[in-house]
């Protein structure tokens, strides 16, 4: 069964961070209907004053924070020790668990652009205080398939045509692809039924099921077997994401999410009195 749209999104326009302004396709207010994914922003700017201010140092736990970046360059370094540059082309997947504390300051590239994407998604109960994680993922790790219809799909998690991505054994199964399909071609991708599905249009225009789409659209879908997605004439391009849904209750302040307001509590008052980081590095 080929799966309808469920609610398509326009996102809004917000200044998170020291000053970033970006604009966030869904959140706080959505993540219900997103199960098991919280929030997804697009930070695209040519004006470095938009994003140079950056994320400083800030907290998180209970959760993963996925950025992939497109142009420039983002300087990264956590209480875990890492510390480096995620480039054109590169994923950082992390995985904050039990805690971790971080900072993301976005450099752009020699031209003064920014252009990259940020998805928060939910760890279930049983991961919530896991030993946290970092996973830096190389443009190069990234795979590439190119279909004979001249279709380019970018695997960064799941599997599309026996090739599978990098990013793996993460508890929500989730897939995460840079899809590019030509003009006027129709784009046919299977979904497990029950896990939650939608692509953010980040260049050109196109159609789903004859509902218009075009840069910034969201397209939630309801459940089913595939999807189907329609090129317009300049071609279309958009990420697509699914996951596993968790259906557990979400409690959520600022950088941190977990399942009781009493967990939540917690969170802040560990990292208030200074034993919020519960793993060596």
């Amino acid at each position: 069964m080929r799966r309808e749209i469920g609610q398509i999104f326009k996102g809004e326009p917000v200044t998170e961070g020291a000053g970033v302004k970006l604009h966030r396709a869904f959140g706080y207010f959505e993540a219900s209907l997103f199960d098991p994914f919280l929030m997804l922003d697009d930070f695209r700017s040519h004006n470095p004053e938009d994003y140079i201010k950056g994320f400083t140092w800030h907290p998180h736990r209970g959760i993963e924070t996925i950025t992939y970046i497109h142009s420039g360059d983002v300087e990264h370094g956590d209480s875990l020790g890492n510390k480096g540059i995620i480039s054109s082309g590169s994923v950082q997947w992390m995985t904050a668990g039990s805690g971790i504390i971080h900072q993301e300051m976005p450099k752009g590239d020699e031209n003064g652009s920014m252009l990259g994407f940020q998805l928060w998604a939910n760890l279930p109960a049983s991961h919530k205080m896991i030993e946290p994680c970092y996973r830096e993922i190389g443009k190069d790790e990234v795979p590439e398939i190119v279909r004979e219809n001249g279709t380019k799909i970018k695997i960064i998690a799941g599997t599309v045509d026996g090739i599978k991505g990098p990013a793996r054994n993460i508890a929500i199964d989730p897939e995460y692809l840079d899809c590019r399909v030509p003009a006027g071609l129709e784009f046919v991708h299977p979904t497990n039924r029950e896990y939650t599905v939608f692509i953010y249009v980040i260049d050109g225009q196109g159609t789903v099921n004859g509902s218009e789409v075009k840069n910034r659209s969201l397209v939630l879908f309801d459940k089913g077997d595939e999807l189907a997605v329609t090129a317009g004439k300049e071609g279309l391009r958009f990420l697509l994401i699914s996951g596993k849904p968790l259906n557990e209750p979400i409690f959520w302040r600022g950088p941190i999410v977990m399942n009781s307001m009493e967990e939540l509590d917690l969170a802040f008052k560990e990292y208030k009195d200074g034993t919020f980081i519960k793993h060596n590095p």
